[in-house]
């Protein structure tokens, strides 16, 4: 967890002011303690104070909307495991005294408990058992007390009068009050709100697991054009992590906090929240919409959509290339000999060539070759070699094998061309792309520079037959990384010089954005996979298609 991102703790309530320039600006946690004791309902509404009675001569035999879930004690979001049901609210109070008489309060949350486990069921820590288990599947979230959307569905209004606007709201275009009362030991599924969330607790306890907007990939969300799309996919009592290997590593990115009567958690839009609920707890949550959405102009949303999605594309790709693993030589390492003393197939490049134009590059081969630091020798050398031996196993139409097991390296020949095509989308997974990927600029420059001159038809080989998607990210890399450091005119002399050994310039051009554009597409999926949910087919781009 990023220390910007840590929860933060107040012993006093801060002004409106303070609150928003300080902490909702920020959108980061922020625990508030004590800060609503002195509402009339921490006292009026706790059971051991005559609390239930209380809420019954009150509401009365209100209807309000009960959660009923067969997946008790967890609830989940999802519409499929769960429905809305009608039920007077005295009904209800009976349900929480008939728990209290015969249960007692012996049985609540383990604070220790991970996220993604649930603590010891009632039956293990040896409370009764419910003669009807329905008490234990009803729960009470989201009643509104006041609700500025649909004034309609408000359904406990009368206690309005028990609880007071915290001082950091003033000021707030609130879009709801709401009641949240649960009988037995709950959990809800880990989810985010479109909306930032003051959670105040008025009787029990709640412990609550938080996860920034980043950690979403972690949490698997549900696809965003379903009904639950703010809830994670991730089961919360048995988590099958073949299913869902991110979420073994969710706890690193969360922050643990239990909050008890009085108490009050900022809970920002966006951010994850997994709730655990001790028995007869109840709560009172504002919600109101952030200034950030409230100044987000509609005709805007495409760009700012685009935006997004290409800045988290270019984040995924700069991962990938991150999680390289090491290449197995070593800049210190000893000079390889020359490539004439490596008995190094030299055929490719020597077909064809005139005995003058032999000589010539001869020539230059002695002096580049010798001029070329160790490192860089040793480089070229290991990228000549790579080149030869997959040209050689493609001319012998033996499909180059690899050793991935993630579906994203596939390599095959064409029979008829004899060239090999190389899907790969790992920096791990490509030696070629490994090589590249740690050289110096300048050792960069020298090696390709040696390699047009003495290697041309390898260059040429390597470039438009062997480049797979990551390989064509780290050249392009590369060559941004040398044309930081060079002159306008040096760039021009460089590539003149790489892109002069091809037969045809536009070929090599368009296998080098081929293989770049391959690279970010599967980026792109990941993204889509990791924040959005949902399979999906990205289609490859058209080349010359009129898009406009």
């Amino acid at each position: 967890m990023e220390d910007s991102l840590r929860l933060q703790s107040f012993d006093q309530l801060p002004s409106a002011a303070q609150f928003a320039s300080q902490i909702e600006s920020r959108n980061v946690p922020a625990v508030f303690v004590g800060c609503v004791k002195d509402w009339k309902a921490v006292s009026k509404w706790n059971p051991s104070n005559g609390g239930l009675g209380y809420l019954e001569e009150r509401v009365g035999s209100f209807m309000v909307e009960a959660m009923l879930s067969q997946t008790a004690p967890v609830f989940y979001g999802d519409l499929r495991s769960h429905e809305r049901v009608p039920l007077p609210f005295s009904t209800f109070i009976g349900f929480c005294k008939w728990h209290r008489q015969n249960v007692g309060n012996s049985c609540s949350i383990n604070s220790n408990s991970q996220g993604h486990q649930l603590g010891e069921s009632d039956t293990e820590q040896g409370c009764s058992t419910f003669v009807d288990a329905a008490p234990k599947q009803i729960y009470l979230a989201q009643i509104p007390i006041i609700n500025a959307e649909n004034e309609a569905r408000v359904q406990l209004e009368t206690l309005q009068e028990d609880i007071q606007l915290p001082a950091i709201l003033e000021g707030k275009n609130l879009s709801s009050i709401n009641l949240w009362m649960n009988i037995a030991q709950a959990r809800s599924s880990a989810h985010y709100d479109p909306h930032h969330n003051l959670l105040c607790i008025v009787t029990g306890r709640k412990q609550v697991v938080l996860w920034p907007p980043s950690a979403s990939p972690m949490l698997y969300p549900m696809p965003i054009y379903g009904e639950a799309s703010n809830h994670s996919s991730v089961a919360l009592e048995n988590p099958d992590f073949s299913i869902h290997p991110r979420a073994q590593c969710s706890m690193e990115y969360s922050q643990k906090v239990t909050l008890q009567a009085g108490d009050a958690l900022f809970i920002p839009e966006g951010w994850f929240h997994q709730v655990d609920s001790d028995e007869l707890t109840m709560a009172v949550n504002y919600w109101w919409r952030s200034s950030i959405m409230s100044s987000l102009a509609d005709h805007m949303d495409a760009y700012y959509l685009r935006r997004i999605l290409r800045r988290l594309t270019d984040r995924e790709m700069d991962q990938v290339l991150l999680k390289g693993s090491t290449p197995t030589w070593r800049q210190e390492s000893k000079p390889h000999l020359l490539c004439d003393e490596c008995n190094v197939d030299h055929s490719l490049d020597q077909a064809g060539q005139s005995k003058d134009l032999k000589r010539k590059e001869q020539e230059q081969h002695s002096l580049l070759l010798h001029e070329l630091r160790p490192c860089a020798l040793q480089a070229l050398h290991e990228l000549v070699a790579l080149v030869h031996d997959r040209v050689n196993a493609s001319d012998q139409n033996q499909p180059v094998s690899s050793d991935s097991t993630n579906g994203l390296m596939c390599s095959k020949t064409n029979e008829q061309d004899k060239t090999l095509t190389t899907e790969i989308f790992h920096l791990e997974e490509d030696p070629v792309a490994k090589i590249l990927w740690i050289l110096e600029p300048g050792i960069f420059k020298d090696i390709f520079l040696a390699m047009a001159h003495n290697f041309p038809r390898t260059l040429e080989a390597l470039v438009l037959h062997l480049l797979s998607p990551v390989g064509a990210e780290v050249l392009t890399r590369k060559f941004d990384e040398i044309d930081q450091q060079n002159t306008e005119e040096n760039q021009n002399k460089f590539y003149q010089i790489f892109y002069g050994v091809f037969d045809n310039q536009f070929a090599a051009m368009d296998a080098i954005l081929n293989g770049k554009e391959s690279f970010a597409r599967q980026a792109f999926k990941n993204v889509l996979d990791k924040y959005v949910g949902g399979n999906f087919d990205v289609p490859k781009l058209s080349v010359g298609r009129d898009i406009s």
